[in-house]
């Protein structure tokens, strides 16, 4: 017994033996806990400002539509330049739009206006900065561990929506939103100094791609002749558009649905953490990533919103919650992973900026689409057509799979 936990705990933290995979994990989770800390603040803000549905799902459209217009561009960057002297740049800009959004805040200054143009600053830099990191993972642990390491990101990423849904909900009821923002503002200098920290010379980069001209259309043309490449991008970009809007539907649901506070907010968050973090783990120690799991995963992503959005209770719809956390991160480590193994190394960054438009760049689509529908049709049936979304993708991938020999089935 002991020995099977300890090989299971050899295999789950595998990646984490690598030096500078670890500097780099620990500087993420202080990070995306202060990310996640302001974005609760940054949609209390909003409702606060507007108590609107509608513009709750435009700021987070305005977040995400450079990554839409522009990541491909940042996937081009990415496979152009070293990857981590991008990242010493973007987290630099982040955190200094951080403490702007904080100061205006502090002094009553903002309007709705300026949490726009902050959001969509935000976006700007987040079109350079997803792509980069998303293929700087491979640089750090190599092939053989990147399932591995994806899941444990994956899983960080959602210790994170734990913890940062918490302080900010200690932090508004007790001083206010302001702190919020400034704390994150202050987490992006422990990335930079990690980033800093790490030995150059164990990284493992990719040939860098010469400048020239059509690097994005060639990145387009390689997806399009590649089945896998291209049926995982279009079923996320399905779930992408209409699943993953939790930063709408969820405040939704705790402002009108259960007439609430910003910690029913930060409860139904930190529940999707808590569901994410076990479904991190439970695939951490998994080697391979097949397309047929991944149309499995999306399946029941889909099954599990539909039934959280019809729960009659606040605990009941948290442990609703929890099941959707634990779905979307199985669904979206796979997806990652069998993405970056199934991609020539010269084109990751490309690739991987694809990836950034369906899962965040899509959300400039569907955030007013989900918020409309939570405002005039209730904000269960926000959840409830993220659920439907991820049944069409799963269907997608179903008549992907049955096509023949062209159709994927494993990465």
């Amino acid at each position: 017994m002991a020995l099977s936990l300890a090989k299971w705990g050899r295999e789950t933290f595998a990646s984490l033996w690598v030096r500078n995979y670890r500097l780099y994990y620990i500087g993420q989770t202080i990070s995306v806990s202060g990310t996640f800390t302001q974005q609760v603040a940054q949609a209390w803000l909003v409702l606060k400002l507007t108590n609107s549905g509608a513009a709750l799902g435009l700021i987070a459209a305005l977040q995400n539509l450079p990554v839409l217009l522009f990541a491909p561009w940042g996937g081009a960057l990415a496979d152009r330049y070293p990857k981590r002297r991008l990242l010493l740049v973007t987290q630099a800009g982040f955190g200094l739009l951080a403490l702007l959004l904080g100061l205006l805040v502090i002094t009553g200054w903002v309007r709705l206006w300026m949490v726009a143009a902050l959001a969509f600053c935000f976006g700007l830099i987040n079109a350079i900065d997803n792509p980069t990191r998303q293929s700087f993972i491979v640089e750090m642990v190599g092939a053989p561990h990147l399932r591995n390491a994806v899941s444990l990101n994956s899983t960080m990423m959602n210790v994170s929506r734990i913890i940062g849904p918490a302080i900010a909900g200690i932090l508004i009821t007790t001083i206010g939103l302001a702190p919020c923002f400034v704390l994150n503002g202050l987490s992006y200098a422990v990335v930079i100094v990690m980033l800093l920290a790490m030995h150059v010379a164990e990284l493992n980069p990719a040939a860098v791609a010469p400048k020239g001209k059509g690097q994005i259309r060639e990145g387009l043309r390689y997806v399009r002749a590649t089945p896998l490449l291209r049926h995982i991008l279009v079923i996320m970009a399905i779930i992408g558009t209409l699943t993953y809007e939790f930063q709408v539907s969820l405040p939704l649901m705790a402002e009108f649905t259960f007439a609430g506070t910003a910690g029913n907010y930060a409860a139904l968050t930190s529940a999707l953490g808590v569901g994410a973090v076990i479904g991190g783990l439970a695939t951490a120690s998994r080697k391979s990533a097949s397309f047929r799991t991944l149309v499995v995963a999306a399946f029941f992503f889909g099954l599990s919103a539909l039934a959280a959005s019809v729960m009659p209770t606040l605990p009941l719809t948290v442990a609703g919650v929890m099941v959707v956390g634990f779905c979307s991160i199985y669904f979206s480590s796979t997806g990652n992973t069998a993405l970056q193994l199934g991609s020539d190394p010269q084109m990751r960054g490309r690739v991987m900026a694809l990836w950034a438009v369906a899962v965040l760049g899509s959300t400039a689509i569907g955030g007013p689409i989900i918020g409309f529908i939570g405002q005039y049709a209730g904000a269960r049936w926000g959840l409830a057509t993220g659920g439907v979304a991820a049944l069409v993708a799963a269907g997608y991938g179903l008549l992907a799979m049955r096509r023949g020999p062209a159709a994927p089935h494993t990465a």
